[in-house]
């Protein structure tokens, strides 16, 4: 079978503390590591079609991962601009623990920005949302919308996938309830998969979304499907994947 894969806040006792953070997830690494890497993906949302491209590297004794949404060919011209989102995180045994998360969106109708940081030590974030302050509760485990799929990821390794995750979406914290929906074999422009069927809804709402993940990377999405009401919205299918591999690599 053919495979086409190519290759500001100051510094304060926060920011201390999150790179003690860091330095303590050293120790857990081995087998539960992530591999860093950049996968690109076809995407349609609604008539319109775009690229996602995510790109995940080690940065210190963490991980930083940045995902980009732009829209291509024709739909330029109904759509303009991108959605540009990062997470700095570390890893703490068995959990992704969120330190830095921007995310500029130009894309959509509600042109959010965000610019946070995760205060584990005072259990609140700091930065700004859309201009204003940022005022939020933080608990143990909260991730935030790019950070999540690192943190499935690493359960379905482990085979523990959790019912429910806790998620900042930037202008409310929503409960995610996560079930299990099976396993397939799928075909992207990337090859054809074994995969597992990751679903996840958060309370209250009419969308959901479907992570099909691939064991042989990872349990890297290879198909992101997202349903409003029952009817398809977004799918993103993954046309090429690059392991980097070395921390310095530089993007394409």
């Amino acid at each position: 079978m053919r495979r086409r894969f190519t290759d500001g806040v100051p510094i304060d006792v926060q920011k201390l503390l999150f790179t003690a953070i860091l330095l303590l997830a050293c120790a857990a690494a081995s087998a539960t590591e992530l591999t860093p890497h950049e996968a690109e993906y076809r995407v349609k949302i609604s008539i319109l079609g775009g690229d996602l491209n995510t790109r995940l590297v080690a940065d210190g004794a963490g991980y930083a991962a940045n995902h980009v949404i732009r829209p291509t060919g024709l739909s330029k011209l109904a759509a303009s601009g991108k959605i540009d989102e990062t997470s700095e995180f570390a890893i703490n045994d068995d959990r992704v623990v969120p330190g830095d998360y921007r995310s500029v969106d130009e894309l959509t109708k509600d042109k959010t920005n965000a610019d946070v940081v995760f205060d584990w030590e005072n259990e609140r974030l700091d930065g700004s949302i859309n201009g204003e302050p940022a005022d939020f509760e933080i608990e143990d485990g909260m991730l935030d919308r790019v950070s999540i799929q690192y943190q499935l990821m690493r359960d379905l390794k482990q085979g523990q996938l959790r019912e429910q995750y806790r998620l900042f979406d930037i202008d409310e914290v929503k409960v995610l309830n996560v079930s299990n929906i099976g396993e397939r074999e799928v075909k992207t422009p990337a090859g054809k998969f074994n995969v597992i069927g990751i679903r996840h809804q958060a309370e209250g709402s009419s969308r959901t979304t479907t992570l099909w993940c691939a064991e042989e990377l990872d349990f890297l999405p290879v198909i992101i499907e997202q349903h409003r009401k029952g009817k398809l919205r977004l799918r993103a299918k993954l046309k090429d994947y690059r392991a980097l591999t070395a921390r310095n690599d530089p993007p394409r």
